[in-house]
């Protein structure tokens, strides 16, 4: 009995707070609920994901699961998610690919078709590349040797491809194939792809692709100068090349596939940073972000001889 006197008086004293607090906040109340109408439609198009955006708006997964993935040889791994990295929202279903091409779109987005290309390539007819649907490129402008002494050296076909990409209304970015060791290799290679440029606008990013080199075994290459870099290392050489990418004025973005995404970088330290994902699977394996995914190695397009990868662009509000 006295437990039960006890909590009707507890309860009336709760009423008594909340009938006091209800007549004196009431303006305060209908003030916030009007906030919050307003707000609502800025805070479904913060949540839209936006090209080289402030990724701290998108929707973080709020625990870590298990999941399973493989690499290009076919090799199954399992690991967990990061719940700190923004989630990858994107809709399977609307995925649609014709041949060699791709395309995407939802409520929210749509996308462009691009390609990557080095001096490997050879000549392109970059008007035939253009006619044949294809929006932008990715061009190599460098690449660091993998061997012991690791010298940089300029893309051989890097301006001509800058340049006539261009000329043809295609959207250009560039990337630099690196070996980095440490920060201060990062920030020479970044500073030599600034020093290419020129002081040349580019529409899209100067990509830091960071390439762990591997053998078909899945061991890593013994002449890789990168193959003792821990992901402590290889996270600080992304964030130097970034840093001097911005400093100069350009957009930065980091290349990585599945396994780089799981053990080679910590993209919770890369959350400003957009991602150009490389997946060769009928859909992106990736719970994370990303821009832009590289989906095949073995593309045909008008205009290019032989295979080349191919790119699709997500972008926002369209």
């Amino acid at each position: 009995m006295r437990k039960r006197i006890i909590s009707v008086f507890v309860l009336a004293f709760a009423c008594s707070l909340a009938l006091t607090a209800c007549g004196a906040g009431g303006e305060a109340m209908k003030e916030k609920r009007g906030k919050a109408s307003v707000n609502a439609g800025e805070k479904e198009q913060r949540s839209k994901r936006a090209s080289y955006r402030d990724r701290s708006s998108v929707q973080e997964k709020p625990t870590r699961h298990k999941f399973k993935f493989r690499d290009v040889y076919g090799q199954t791994y399992e690991t967990y998610t990061d719940p700190s990295i923004p989630a990858n929202e994107y809709d399977d279903r609307s995925f649609v690919h014709n041949g060699s091409f791709l395309s995407y779109k939802d409520e929210g987005h749509s996308s462009r078709m691009g390609v990557d290309v080095s001096g490997h390539q050879g000549s392109i007819d970059w008007k035939k590349v253009k006619e044949a649907g294809i929006d932008f490129a990715i061009i190599r402008i460098a690449y660091r040797g993998y061997g012991h002494t690791g010298s940089l050296n300029e893309d051989s076909l890097a301006r001509k491809n800058i340049k006539d990409a261009e000329a043809a209304g295609l959207d250009v970015g560039v990337y630099v194939f690196s070996q980095a060791i440490n920060e201060k290799e990062a920030a020479e290679e970044a500073d030599y792809a600034i020093s290419i440029l020129g002081g040349r606008d580019l529409d899209l990013p100067v990509c830091y692709d960071p390439e762990h080199i591997l053998l078909k075994d899945h061991s890593k290459d013994p002449a890789a100068r990168t193959s003792s870099v821990s992901r402590e290392q290889f996270t600080r050489n992304a964030s130097a090349f970034c840093d001097r990418i911005k400093k100069a004025g350009y957009k930065p973005m980091v290349y990585a596939n599945m396994l780089w995404e799981a053990y080679s970088l910590d993209l919770s330290a890369l959350t400003d940073i957009p991602v150009w994902y490389a997946d060769y699977e009928k859909l992106p394996q990736t719970p994370y972000d990303f821009d832009f995914w590289q989906y095949s190695n073995e593309g045909v397009v008008p205009g290019i001889s032989g295979a080349c990868d191919m790119d699709i662009q997500i972008i926002a509000g369209q």
